[in-house]
Protein backbone atom coordinates (compact mmCIF):
# COMPACT_ATOMS: atom_id res chain seq x y z
CA UNK A 1 0.00 0.00 0.00
CA UNK A 2 1.07 3.47 -0.63
CA UNK A 3 1.79 6.14 1.84
CA UNK A 4 -1.26 7.86 0.71
CA UNK A 5 -3.12 5.45 0.02
CA UNK A 6 -2.33 4.21 3.69
CA UNK A 7 -3.68 7.84 4.72
CA UNK A 8 -6.68 7.17 2.90
CA UNK A 9 -7.38 4.38 4.93
CA UNK A 10 -6.68 5.32 8.49
CA UNK A 11 -8.43 8.23 7.95
CA UNK A 12 -11.22 6.81 7.07
CA UNK A 13 -11.25 5.07 9.88
CA UNK A 14 -10.15 7.85 11.88
CA UNK A 15 -11.74 10.97 11.19
CA UNK A 16 -15.71 10.26 12.28
CA UNK A 17 -14.29 9.87 15.58
CA UNK A 18 -13.75 13.82 16.04
CA UNK A 19 -17.45 14.10 14.60
CA UNK A 20 -18.82 11.23 17.39
CA UNK A 21 -17.04 12.78 20.01
CA UNK A 22 -18.35 16.12 19.64
CA UNK A 23 -21.43 16.20 16.94
CA UNK A 24 -19.39 18.91 14.84
CA UNK A 25 -17.99 18.67 11.33
CA UNK A 26 -14.68 21.13 10.73
CA UNK A 27 -15.09 23.40 7.93
CA UNK A 28 -12.83 24.56 5.75
CA UNK A 29 -13.33 27.63 3.30
CA UNK A 30 -11.16 28.62 0.56
CA UNK A 31 -12.32 32.06 -1.37
CA UNK A 32 -9.85 33.75 -4.44
CA UNK A 33 -10.55 37.13 -5.84
CA UNK A 34 -11.31 37.24 -9.38
CA UNK A 35 -11.13 33.94 -10.45
CA UNK A 36 -13.40 33.04 -13.51
CA UNK A 37 -15.55 30.12 -13.66
CA UNK A 38 -14.30 28.45 -16.23
CA UNK A 39 -10.88 29.24 -15.99
CA UNK A 40 -9.70 25.32 -14.63
CA UNK A 41 -9.23 22.12 -16.06
CA UNK A 42 -11.75 20.33 -14.85
CA UNK A 43 -14.23 23.01 -16.35
CA UNK A 44 -12.66 23.09 -19.66
CA UNK A 45 -9.68 25.37 -20.15
CA UNK A 46 -7.75 24.39 -23.13
CA UNK A 47 -4.22 24.73 -21.43
CA UNK A 48 -4.44 25.74 -18.03
CA UNK A 49 -3.62 23.34 -15.50
CA UNK A 50 -4.95 23.42 -12.34
CA UNK A 51 -4.43 19.78 -10.84
CA UNK A 52 -5.81 20.39 -6.80
CA UNK A 53 -8.95 21.80 -7.85
CA UNK A 54 -9.41 18.96 -10.59
CA UNK A 55 -8.86 17.19 -7.58
CA UNK A 56 -11.86 18.50 -5.61
CA UNK A 57 -14.19 18.40 -8.53
CA UNK A 58 -13.20 14.51 -8.88
CA UNK A 59 -13.10 13.31 -5.84
CA UNK A 60 -16.24 16.16 -4.66
CA UNK A 61 -18.78 17.86 -6.34
CA UNK A 62 -18.71 20.67 -9.00
CA UNK A 63 -21.68 22.93 -8.99
CA UNK A 64 -22.28 23.66 -12.56
CA UNK A 65 -24.65 26.73 -11.83
CA UNK A 66 -22.73 28.70 -9.05
CA UNK A 67 -22.99 32.59 -9.13
CA UNK A 68 -22.58 35.43 -7.72
CA UNK A 69 -25.32 37.59 -6.40
CA UNK A 70 -23.54 41.13 -6.63
CA UNK A 71 -20.40 40.95 -8.92
CA UNK A 72 -17.80 42.95 -6.34
CA UNK A 73 -15.47 41.76 -3.87
CA UNK A 74 -16.78 43.68 -0.59
CA UNK A 75 -20.34 43.58 -0.99
CA UNK A 76 -20.05 39.61 -2.57
CA UNK A 77 -17.78 39.00 0.51
CA UNK A 78 -20.21 40.42 2.86
CA UNK A 79 -23.31 38.04 0.79
CA UNK A 80 -21.23 35.51 1.84
CA UNK A 81 -20.73 35.99 5.36
CA UNK A 82 -24.53 36.90 6.01
CA UNK A 83 -26.74 35.07 3.46
CA UNK A 84 -27.92 38.09 3.02
CA UNK A 85 -28.81 40.18 -0.76
CA UNK A 86 -26.61 43.40 -0.94
CA UNK A 87 -29.55 45.52 -0.30
CA UNK A 88 -30.00 43.95 2.81
CA UNK A 89 -26.59 43.64 4.67
CA UNK A 90 -25.63 47.50 2.84
CA UNK A 91 -21.96 47.35 1.81
CA UNK A 92 -23.03 48.61 -1.88
CA UNK A 93 -19.07 48.80 -2.59
CA UNK A 94 -15.33 48.53 -1.52
CA UNK A 95 -14.87 50.76 1.47
CA UNK A 96 -18.19 50.25 2.94
CA UNK A 97 -17.62 48.30 6.48
CA UNK A 98 -19.82 45.47 7.55
CA UNK A 99 -22.69 47.15 9.75
CA UNK A 100 -21.79 46.07 13.33
CA UNK A 101 -25.56 45.20 13.98
CA UNK A 102 -25.37 42.31 11.51
CA UNK A 103 -24.38 38.66 12.71
CA UNK A 104 -22.01 36.52 10.66
CA UNK A 105 -21.69 32.61 9.87
CA UNK A 106 -18.31 32.65 12.29
CA UNK A 107 -19.61 34.08 15.01
CA UNK A 108 -22.14 32.00 15.03
CA UNK A 109 -19.65 29.06 14.71
CA UNK A 110 -17.59 30.58 17.49
CA UNK A 111 -20.12 30.59 19.89
CA UNK A 112 -20.79 27.04 18.75
CA UNK A 113 -18.16 25.26 20.04
CA UNK A 114 -15.77 26.32 16.67
CA UNK A 115 -12.02 27.55 16.83
CA UNK A 116 -12.44 30.15 14.17
CA UNK A 117 -9.25 31.56 12.24
CA UNK A 118 -9.37 34.23 9.81
CA UNK A 119 -6.72 34.21 6.95
CA UNK A 120 -6.13 36.50 4.37
CA UNK A 121 -7.98 39.16 2.42
CA UNK A 122 -11.04 40.40 4.27
CA UNK A 123 -11.82 44.27 2.20
CA UNK A 124 -14.49 45.21 3.67
CA UNK A 125 -14.44 48.74 4.83
CA UNK A 126 -11.54 50.48 3.07
CA UNK A 127 -8.12 49.77 4.35
CA UNK A 128 -7.93 48.21 7.93
CA UNK A 129 -6.70 45.26 8.85
CA UNK A 130 -8.56 44.95 12.47
CA UNK A 131 -9.64 41.60 13.77
CA UNK A 132 -13.01 41.76 12.78
CA UNK A 133 -15.48 39.67 15.44
CA UNK A 134 -16.03 35.87 15.12
CA UNK A 135 -12.43 34.81 15.02
CA UNK A 136 -10.29 33.49 17.59
CA UNK A 137 -7.30 33.56 14.95
CA UNK A 138 -6.55 36.74 12.54
CA UNK A 139 -4.36 36.96 10.12
CA UNK A 140 -4.80 39.78 7.37
CA UNK A 141 -3.82 43.11 5.79
CA UNK A 142 -4.80 46.21 4.46
CA UNK A 143 -6.81 46.65 1.62
CA UNK A 144 -5.78 45.06 -1.70
CA UNK A 145 -2.43 44.12 -0.10
CA UNK A 146 0.55 42.83 -2.05
CA UNK A 147 1.79 39.66 -3.91
CA UNK A 148 5.35 39.77 -2.16
CA UNK A 149 6.79 40.87 0.40
CA UNK A 150 3.41 41.51 2.55
CA UNK A 151 2.38 43.54 5.70
CA UNK A 152 0.47 40.90 7.23
CA UNK A 153 -1.14 41.37 10.91
CA UNK A 154 -0.86 38.35 12.86
CA UNK A 155 -2.82 39.04 16.02
CA UNK A 156 -2.71 42.80 16.47
CA UNK A 157 1.29 42.08 15.60
CA UNK A 158 1.87 44.11 12.03
CA UNK A 159 5.47 43.19 10.21
CA UNK A 160 6.62 42.80 7.05
CA UNK A 161 6.85 39.63 5.49
CA UNK A 162 9.44 37.95 3.18
CA UNK A 163 7.71 35.72 0.56
CA UNK A 164 5.33 35.33 -1.87
CA UNK A 165 1.63 35.95 -0.14
CA UNK A 166 -0.40 32.79 -1.23
CA UNK A 167 2.36 30.72 0.40
CA UNK A 168 2.71 32.98 3.64
CA UNK A 169 -1.21 32.44 4.08
CA UNK A 170 -1.19 29.07 3.02
CA UNK A 171 1.63 28.60 5.57
CA UNK A 172 -0.49 30.03 8.43
CA UNK A 173 -3.49 27.77 7.39
CA UNK A 174 -1.49 24.66 7.82
CA UNK A 175 -0.84 26.16 11.44
CA UNK A 176 -3.75 26.58 12.19
CA UNK A 177 -5.07 23.27 11.45
CA UNK A 178 -2.28 21.50 12.92
CA UNK A 179 -3.04 23.46 16.14
CA UNK A 180 -6.46 22.87 15.66
CA UNK A 181 -6.51 19.07 14.58
CA UNK A 182 -8.00 17.85 17.91
CA UNK A 183 -11.07 20.08 18.24
CA UNK A 184 -13.81 21.12 16.00
CA UNK A 185 -12.77 24.23 13.39
CA UNK A 186 -13.63 26.75 10.89
CA UNK A 187 -10.98 27.95 8.89
CA UNK A 188 -11.32 30.62 5.98
CA UNK A 189 -8.78 30.82 4.04
CA UNK A 190 -9.29 34.24 1.84
CA UNK A 191 -6.89 34.62 -1.21
CA UNK A 192 -5.71 37.82 -2.96
CA UNK A 193 -5.22 35.44 -6.04
CA UNK A 194 -6.17 36.61 -8.84
CA UNK A 195 -7.04 39.79 -8.56
CA UNK A 196 -5.02 42.48 -10.41
CA UNK A 197 -2.20 43.97 -11.02
CA UNK A 198 -1.16 40.45 -10.95
CA UNK A 199 2.21 39.34 -9.90
CA UNK A 200 3.50 35.93 -10.14
CA UNK A 201 5.59 33.43 -7.75
CA UNK A 202 9.10 33.69 -9.14
CA UNK A 203 9.06 29.82 -10.02
CA UNK A 204 5.56 30.23 -11.87
CA UNK A 205 7.37 33.50 -13.73
CA UNK A 206 8.13 31.68 -17.24
CA UNK A 207 4.38 29.36 -17.43
CA UNK A 208 2.58 29.61 -20.55
CA UNK A 209 4.52 31.73 -22.35
CA UNK A 210 3.54 29.80 -25.95
CA UNK A 211 -0.33 28.85 -25.35
CA UNK A 212 -2.36 30.01 -27.55
CA UNK A 213 -4.78 32.90 -25.82
CA UNK A 214 -8.57 32.04 -26.41
CA UNK A 215 -9.96 34.87 -27.80
CA UNK A 216 -14.02 35.09 -27.33
CA UNK A 217 -15.58 36.01 -30.43
CA UNK A 218 -17.73 38.77 -28.94
CA UNK A 219 -14.40 40.71 -28.12
CA UNK A 220 -13.81 41.90 -31.69
CA UNK A 221 -14.82 45.84 -32.02
CA UNK A 222 -17.90 44.62 -34.53
CA UNK A 223 -20.90 46.18 -35.43
CA UNK A 224 -22.49 43.07 -35.45
CA UNK A 225 -21.00 42.36 -31.84
CA UNK A 226 -22.55 45.64 -30.78
CA UNK A 227 -26.20 45.86 -32.49
CA UNK A 228 -28.80 45.59 -29.95
CA UNK A 229 -26.35 46.47 -26.83
CA UNK A 230 -26.52 49.22 -24.85
CA UNK A 231 -24.11 52.35 -25.47
CA UNK A 232 -22.19 52.52 -22.29
CA UNK A 233 -21.06 48.80 -23.24
CA UNK A 234 -19.09 50.04 -26.64
CA UNK A 235 -18.06 53.45 -24.58
CA UNK A 236 -16.43 51.01 -22.22
CA UNK A 237 -14.42 49.63 -24.59
CA UNK A 238 -11.46 52.43 -24.51
CA UNK A 239 -11.54 53.06 -20.73
CA UNK A 240 -9.92 51.19 -17.95
CA UNK A 241 -12.26 48.17 -17.89
CA UNK A 242 -11.99 47.64 -21.45
CA UNK A 243 -9.90 45.70 -23.19
CA UNK A 244 -8.67 48.78 -25.56
CA UNK A 245 -7.65 50.74 -22.36
CA UNK A 246 -7.29 48.20 -19.46
CA UNK A 247 -6.42 49.49 -16.17
CA UNK A 248 -5.65 52.86 -17.45
CA UNK A 249 -3.29 51.48 -19.96
CA UNK A 250 -0.85 50.01 -17.94
CA UNK A 251 -1.00 46.06 -19.68
CA UNK A 252 -2.35 45.20 -23.24
CA UNK A 253 -4.81 41.54 -23.25
CA UNK A 254 -2.17 39.05 -24.34
CA UNK A 255 0.41 39.70 -21.36
CA UNK A 256 -2.37 40.46 -18.92
CA UNK A 257 -3.98 36.96 -19.88
CA UNK A 258 -1.23 35.46 -19.38
CA UNK A 259 -0.19 36.38 -15.78
CA UNK A 260 -4.15 36.19 -14.77
CA UNK A 261 -3.28 32.10 -14.97
CA UNK A 262 0.53 32.14 -13.77
CA UNK A 263 -1.43 33.25 -10.69
CA UNK A 264 -3.82 30.98 -10.73
CA UNK A 265 -1.21 28.19 -10.39
CA UNK A 266 -0.03 29.28 -6.83
CA UNK A 267 -3.82 29.60 -6.13
CA UNK A 268 -3.98 25.95 -7.05
CA UNK A 269 -1.10 25.15 -5.20
CA UNK A 270 -2.65 26.90 -2.41
CA UNK A 271 -5.69 24.31 -2.45
CA UNK A 272 -2.91 21.17 -3.14
CA UNK A 273 -1.53 21.95 0.23
CA UNK A 274 -4.45 22.33 2.33
CA UNK A 275 -6.08 19.47 1.07
CA UNK A 276 -2.66 17.29 1.75
CA UNK A 277 -2.52 18.23 5.21
CA UNK A 278 -6.03 17.52 6.28
CA UNK A 279 -5.03 13.99 4.65
CA UNK A 280 -2.06 14.14 6.55
CA UNK A 281 -4.01 14.94 9.51
CA UNK A 282 -6.36 11.99 9.08
CA UNK A 283 -9.71 14.71 8.52
CA UNK A 284 -9.62 15.04 4.84
CA UNK A 285 -12.81 12.31 4.82
CA UNK A 286 -14.79 14.38 7.15
CA UNK A 287 -13.64 17.64 6.78
CA UNK A 288 -16.15 20.09 3.83
CA UNK A 289 -13.80 22.09 1.96
CA UNK A 290 -15.56 24.43 -0.20
CA UNK A 291 -13.72 26.81 -2.88
CA UNK A 292 -15.10 29.36 -4.67
CA UNK A 293 -14.13 32.88 -5.97
CA UNK A 294 -16.14 36.61 -5.14
CA UNK A 295 -16.78 37.07 -8.46
CA UNK A 296 -16.56 36.26 -11.78
CA UNK A 297 -14.12 37.72 -14.11
CA UNK A 298 -14.58 38.84 -18.15
CA UNK A 299 -11.82 38.25 -19.84
CA UNK A 300 -12.86 40.30 -23.38
CA UNK A 301 -16.15 39.15 -23.26
CA UNK A 302 -18.06 42.01 -24.94
CA UNK A 303 -15.03 44.17 -24.98
CA UNK A 304 -14.74 44.47 -21.62
CA UNK A 305 -12.32 43.12 -18.56
CA UNK A 306 -13.19 42.99 -14.96
CA UNK A 307 -16.14 42.45 -13.40
CA UNK A 308 -19.72 44.58 -11.83
CA UNK A 309 -22.04 43.83 -14.87
CA UNK A 310 -24.54 41.04 -15.16
CA UNK A 311 -23.04 39.61 -18.18
CA UNK A 312 -22.28 35.60 -17.32
CA UNK A 313 -18.52 35.62 -17.10
CA UNK A 314 -19.02 38.15 -14.96
CA UNK A 315 -21.77 36.65 -12.09
CA UNK A 316 -20.50 33.27 -12.84
CA UNK A 317 -18.04 31.47 -10.34
CA UNK A 318 -15.79 28.46 -9.78
CA UNK A 319 -17.43 26.29 -6.63
CA UNK A 320 -16.51 22.91 -5.08
CA UNK A 321 -16.67 20.78 -2.67
CA UNK A 322 -15.04 18.11 -0.89
CA UNK A 323 -16.47 15.74 1.73
CA UNK A 324 -16.02 12.02 1.23
CA UNK A 325 -18.29 11.22 4.12
CA UNK A 326 -21.21 13.72 2.91
CA UNK A 327 -21.79 12.98 -0.29
CA UNK A 328 -20.46 11.26 -3.41
CA UNK A 329 -17.46 12.41 -5.67
CA UNK A 330 -17.84 13.84 -8.90
CA UNK A 331 -21.24 15.15 -8.60
CA UNK A 332 -22.46 17.60 -10.81
CA UNK A 333 -25.18 19.74 -9.46
CA UNK A 334 -26.99 21.30 -11.86
CA UNK A 335 -29.18 23.41 -9.08
CA UNK A 336 -28.10 27.50 -8.83
CA UNK A 337 -25.72 27.81 -5.76
CA UNK A 338 -25.47 31.28 -4.86
CA UNK A 339 -22.86 33.02 -2.75
CA UNK A 340 -25.41 33.83 -0.15
CA UNK A 341 -26.22 29.94 0.01
CA UNK A 342 -22.63 29.37 2.06
CA UNK A 343 -23.72 30.89 5.45
CA UNK A 344 -26.95 28.77 5.95
CA UNK A 345 -24.64 25.73 4.41
CA UNK A 346 -22.26 25.95 6.96
CA UNK A 347 -24.24 26.48 10.00
CA UNK A 348 -26.70 23.59 8.78
CA UNK A 349 -23.32 21.25 8.38
CA UNK A 350 -22.23 22.36 11.69
CA UNK A 351 -25.80 22.02 13.69
CA UNK A 352 -25.33 25.46 14.67
CA UNK A 353 -28.70 28.05 14.36
CA UNK A 354 -29.46 29.52 11.60
CA UNK A 355 -30.94 33.06 12.23
CA UNK A 356 -33.92 34.17 11.09
CA UNK A 357 -34.47 36.09 7.77
CA UNK A 358 -31.61 34.72 5.53
CA UNK A 359 -32.02 34.89 2.23
CA UNK A 360 -29.95 32.00 0.55
CA UNK A 361 -30.51 28.04 1.58
CA UNK A 362 -28.49 25.39 2.69
CA UNK A 363 -26.50 23.85 -0.05
CA UNK A 364 -26.38 20.15 1.99
CA UNK A 365 -29.65 18.88 0.28
CA UNK A 366 -28.47 19.64 -3.15
CA UNK A 367 -24.91 17.87 -2.69
CA UNK A 368 -27.32 14.95 -1.43
CA UNK A 369 -29.33 15.17 -4.84
CA UNK A 370 -31.99 16.87 -3.97
CA UNK A 371 -33.60 17.76 -8.08
CA UNK A 372 -35.73 20.81 -6.82
CA UNK A 373 -34.39 23.28 -6.32
CA UNK A 374 -34.48 27.44 -7.03
CA UNK A 375 -35.53 28.46 -10.60
CA UNK A 376 -34.41 32.06 -10.27
CA UNK A 377 -32.11 34.64 -8.04
CA UNK A 378 -31.54 39.12 -7.87
CA UNK A 379 -28.66 40.58 -9.31
CA UNK A 380 -27.56 44.07 -8.25
CA UNK A 381 -24.84 46.28 -8.44
CA UNK A 382 -24.71 49.74 -7.48
CA UNK A 383 -22.95 52.72 -9.49
CA UNK A 384 -19.76 53.36 -7.83
CA UNK A 385 -18.01 57.10 -8.40
CA UNK A 386 -14.59 55.62 -8.88
CA UNK A 387 -15.76 53.68 -11.65
CA UNK A 388 -18.45 55.75 -13.02
CA UNK A 389 -18.35 54.03 -16.84
CA UNK A 390 -20.53 50.67 -15.00
CA UNK A 391 -24.19 52.12 -14.33
CA UNK A 392 -26.13 50.36 -11.56
CA UNK A 393 -27.97 47.02 -12.33
CA UNK A 394 -30.90 45.29 -10.93
CA UNK A 395 -31.32 41.80 -12.88
CA UNK A 396 -33.24 38.57 -12.75
CA UNK A 397 -31.28 35.59 -13.76
CA UNK A 398 -33.41 32.65 -14.45
CA UNK A 399 -32.94 28.78 -15.20
CA UNK A 400 -33.42 30.49 -19.47
CA UNK A 401 -32.97 34.11 -19.31
CA UNK A 402 -30.99 36.90 -17.88
CA UNK A 403 -32.68 40.49 -17.63
CA UNK A 404 -30.70 43.25 -17.03
CA UNK A 405 -32.23 46.50 -16.17
CA UNK A 406 -29.98 49.66 -16.22
CA UNK A 407 -31.13 52.59 -13.49
CA UNK A 408 -29.72 56.21 -13.71
CA UNK A 409 -28.94 56.02 -18.09
CA UNK A 410 -31.32 56.73 -20.71
CA UNK A 411 -29.98 53.43 -22.60
CA UNK A 412 -31.41 50.03 -23.11
CA UNK A 413 -32.18 46.93 -20.93
CA UNK A 414 -30.99 43.64 -21.72
CA UNK A 415 -32.43 40.46 -22.13
CA UNK A 416 -30.83 37.18 -23.07
CA UNK A 417 -32.00 33.16 -23.58
CA UNK A 418 -28.94 32.04 -22.01
CA UNK A 419 -30.05 28.56 -23.34
CA UNK A 420 -30.31 29.09 -26.81
CA UNK A 421 -27.79 31.94 -26.83
CA UNK A 422 -25.09 31.45 -23.70
CA UNK A 423 -22.00 33.51 -24.99
CA UNK A 424 -25.14 36.86 -24.60
CA UNK A 425 -24.94 37.66 -28.66
CA UNK A 426 -28.64 38.84 -29.01
CA UNK A 427 -30.48 41.41 -26.84
CA UNK A 428 -33.95 40.90 -27.28
CA UNK A 429 -34.86 43.74 -26.26
CA UNK A 430 -32.09 45.57 -28.82
CA UNK A 431 -34.82 47.40 -30.78
CA UNK A 432 -37.02 48.19 -27.88
CA UNK A 433 -37.63 52.57 -27.97
CA UNK A 434 -36.77 54.40 -24.89
CA UNK A 435 -38.50 57.31 -24.66
CA UNK A 436 -39.46 59.88 -21.54
CA UNK A 437 -43.11 61.42 -19.88
CA UNK A 438 -42.68 64.01 -17.84
CA UNK A 439 -38.92 63.54 -16.88
CA UNK A 440 -39.74 59.67 -16.58
CA UNK A 441 -37.92 56.82 -18.20
CA UNK A 442 -40.47 54.70 -20.00
CA UNK A 443 -39.71 51.46 -22.58
CA UNK A 444 -41.99 50.68 -24.87
CA UNK A 445 -42.75 47.21 -26.53
CA UNK A 446 -44.75 46.96 -29.11
CA UNK A 447 -44.40 42.48 -29.36
CA UNK A 448 -46.88 41.36 -26.72
CA UNK A 449 -44.93 38.15 -26.71
CA UNK A 450 -42.10 39.82 -25.35
CA UNK A 451 -43.70 42.17 -23.58
CA UNK A 452 -45.59 39.71 -21.59
CA UNK A 453 -42.43 37.94 -21.08
CA UNK A 454 -40.48 40.75 -19.96
CA UNK A 455 -43.43 41.82 -17.65
CA UNK A 456 -43.29 38.44 -15.97
CA UNK A 457 -39.57 38.56 -15.76
CA UNK A 458 -40.08 42.25 -13.70
CA UNK A 459 -42.87 41.14 -11.59
CA UNK A 460 -40.42 38.08 -10.45
CA UNK A 461 -37.47 40.45 -9.78
CA UNK A 462 -39.48 43.03 -7.99
CA UNK A 463 -41.42 40.13 -5.61
CA UNK A 464 -37.61 39.20 -4.84
CA UNK A 465 -37.08 42.21 -3.97
CA UNK A 466 -40.00 43.29 -1.85
CA UNK A 467 -39.67 40.18 -0.48
CA UNK A 468 -35.98 40.08 0.91
CA UNK A 469 -37.04 44.31 2.08
CA UNK A 470 -35.83 45.86 -1.32
CA UNK A 471 -37.30 48.74 -2.92
CA UNK A 472 -38.55 48.74 -6.24
CA UNK A 473 -38.25 51.76 -8.54
CA UNK A 474 -41.26 54.05 -8.49
CA UNK A 475 -41.69 54.45 -12.09
CA UNK A 476 -41.30 51.50 -14.41
CA UNK A 477 -43.62 50.84 -17.09
CA UNK A 478 -43.69 48.55 -20.60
Amino acid sequence: MTRRGFLQSTGAAAAPALLARSGKRNIVFILSDDHRWNFMGCTGHPWLKTPAMDRMARSGVLFQNAFVTTSLCSPSRACILTGLYAHAHGVMDNVTPLPANLTTFPEILQKHGYRTGFIGKWHMGGEGDAARPGFDRWVSFRGQGQYENPLINFDGDRRKTKGYVSDILTDEALRFIGQNAERPFFLYLSHKNVHSPNVSAERHKALYQNEPIPYPNSMADTEENYRGRPDWVRRQRKATHGVDGMFNNVIAFDPFYRQYCRTIASLDESIGRVLNELEEKRLLNDTLVVYMSDNGFLMGDHGLIDKRCMYEPSIRVPMLAHCPDMFAASGRPEGMALNIDIAPTFLDVAGAPRPAGLHGRSLAPLLAGEKSWRTEFLYEYFWERNYPHTPTVTGLRTARYSYMHYHGIWDLDELYDVEKDPNQMNNLMGNVRVTTDDGQLFTRIKDPELKSLVGGLRDRLWKILADTGGRREPVWRA
